[in-house]
Formats: structure tokens, C-alpha cells, sequence
């Protein structure tokens, strides 16, 4: 706690109108609507903020826990002795040279989907409808409809672990499914450059607006989650081996795996983190009895394990 201390009289110091919440509960920032209290989540109101959060805490000793939309993740219910830093304040999007886009981390994917569109910029009609952000979707290449981040990546701004910003291009953040190596480097994610093609918005928009119909018939997006549950094994569709076993509908208190989507576990209402780890344990050991496979969470686990 001492840190702690250390850290908020230090930003208060240089921010005096620096939003800091302590005993935050994180069920109220994350798309599953579950998680308990963190010792504190700061909320930085742009770059200059958060890079001296983020150099203070490496200084003081601090990993903080980097948060965008709160979507791909799973907190404990119990308090954690853990500091969040939301980057959401970082949502500039900016227009350099005719096809060539740069959003900062905490700009929502669909909101830079939106601003492709309006300059009549094609590539990035995948991600209209992807719960996430800028910095979420290029720390685990997001994807959806035969589309990835790396696609269209050209460059980051990261800050590293020592409070430096390095500029870092596809290659060196060697890209794969849901991966990029911010997952070991340890370094956070600034803002991103992207590159797309000339197009015709009319076109671009009726291609949006189609995944967009897709994803409502397909998947539960009435219902707090955090997206796709599990990775997709080598063998096949996590989705498709949950439903051939049976587990639609299955789960425990307000946690069930989706009947509409089941690839997807939601909660019903007041479901626990415990409720969501049982689920998925159950449908891991009977996909596993059912198809040799044995599924992967996607979702990133908070002071919780499966």
C-alpha cells in the first residue's frame, strides 16, 4: 500500500485532476459484468497521463493490469490486491496521408471501423462489430469474418517496461491467432498505425452493416459476456464441438453457455466468477470425453485460474 500511496500523491502531483477510484469493482468496467474491487484503477485523460502512470509504477515497482473496453476478461469476485489502469482516455483517431489511420489505444475498434468508413477507407469492416479496442485488438490480433489486425497493421508506439516509447512494426510484434508478443514483452501499447485501401463508402457500409446482421442472428450480444470463450483448437470450432456435446444451455448459478451461440458462455444475471470457471471446466472435460480436444480459454483470467 505504501507504493500506492506513493503512486497517487506523485500523479496528483502532476495531474491534479487525475481520476483515481479506489476499491473500484471491476464488474462495472468489464462486458461480463462480474469482477470485485482492485486496490485502484486510474483513469488517465490522455498519452501524457498515462505514460507518467505507467513510468511512476514501473519505478515504484508496480505491474499495473492495463484495461480497454474490458471485454476478454474474467476478474475474480474477491478484492484484489491489484492496480488497473484504464487506457480508454487515449481515443484519438487521426487521418496521415490518403490510406493510413492512427488511433490510440483506448479508441474503440468499431469507432475507427466507423472513421475507415466516413473516408471511404476499406479493410477494417471486420471489426465494426468487435467489443474491444485499439489496444486490446493488437494485443491479441483480433479477428473476425476472415479478418485480423495484422492485416492491416503497419506500427505501434508502445512504452516499455522502463518507461521508454519504442516504435514497434508488425514483424517484431510477431503476430499469430489471438497473439501478439506484447502477451511477454511487458510493454503497453500507445497507439496504433493501420493502412487500408480506397474503396466506395456505400460499398464498405453495406459490407459493416451485413457482419453486423450476422453477428446479431449468431451470437448473444444481448447478454453480458466476454466474448468468445474459448480459442478455436487446431481440430476444428471450439462452438461447434461445445453444441455436438450437448451444452447449450449447460452451466452453474447465472453463468450457462449460450443457446443461441455456444461458443460463448454469458451470464444471466448475478453470475459469479466461480459460476463462469465451472462452466467452462465442464465444458472442457466433456469436449474432451466427447472429441479427444481439449479447448483453450480465450478469455483472459484475473486472480481466478480454471
Amino acid at each position: 500500500m505504501l507504493a500506492l500511496t506513493a503512486l497517487t500523491d506523485r500523479i496528483r502531483r502532476a495531474f491534479p485532476e487525475a481520476e483515481i477510484r479506489f476499491r473500484e469493482p471491476m464488474a462495472r468496467h468489464t462486458t461480463f459484468r462480474i469482477g470485485g474491487p482492485v486496490s485502484a484503477l486510474f483513469l488517465p485523460r490522455g498519452e501524457e497521463e498515462a505514460t507518467e502512470i505507467l513510468r511512476a509504477s514501473h519505478e515504484l515497482g508496480i505491474r499495473p493490469l492495463i484495461l480497454g473496453n474490458g471485454s476478454n476478461l474474467l476478474f475474480s469476485d474477491a478484492p484484489m490486491d491489484l492496480i488497473v489502469v484504464s487506457l480508454r482516455g487515449l481515443k484519438t483517431i487521426e487521418e496521415k496521408g490518403e490510406t493510413v489511420l492512427v488511433a490510440g489505444a483506448g479508441a474503440l475498434l468499431r469507432s475507427l471501423a466507423e472513421a475507415a468508413a466516413e473516408r471511404s477507407l476499406t479493410g477494417l469492416e471486420f471489426a465494426h462489430g468487435i467489443p474491444g479496442t485499439v489496444g486490446g485488438g493488437v494485443y491479441m490480433n483480433a479477428g473476425a469474418y476472415g479478418g485480423e489486425i495484422r492485416d492491416i497493421f503497419v506500427s505501434a508506439r508502445v512504452l516499455t517496461p522502463a518507461g521508454r516509447i519504442r516504435v514497434k512494426s508488425g514483424e517484431e510484434l510477431d503476430f499469430s491467432y489471438r497473439h501478439s508478443r506484447l502477451m511477454e514483452s511487458g510493454e503497453t501499447l500507445l497507439s496504433a498505425t493501420f493502412r487500408l485501401q480506397r474503396g466506395e463508402e456505400s460499398a464498405i457500409r453495406e459490407r459493416m452493416a451485413e457482419l453486423m446482421q450476422k453477428r446479431m442472428e449468431k451470437q448473444p450480444l444481448d447478454k453480458p459476456s466476454g466474448g468468445s470463450t474459448f480459442k478455436r483448437p487446431k481440430e476444428g470450432f471450439a462452438a461447434a464441438m461445445i453444441d455436438g456435446a450437448g451444452l447449450k444451455g449447460y452451466g452453474f448459478g447465472g453463468a450457462r453457455v449460450s443457446e443461441k451461440h455456444a461458443g460463448f458462455v454469458v451470464n444471466e444475471g448475478g453470475a459469479t466468477a466461480e459460476d463462469v470457471l465451472k462452466t467452462m471446466r465442464g465444458v472442457i472435460r466433456r469436449v474432451e470425453e466427447v472429441y479427444g480436444v481439449t479447448l483453450e480459454p480465450e478469455l483472459r483470467l484475473v486472480g481466478v485460474e480454471l
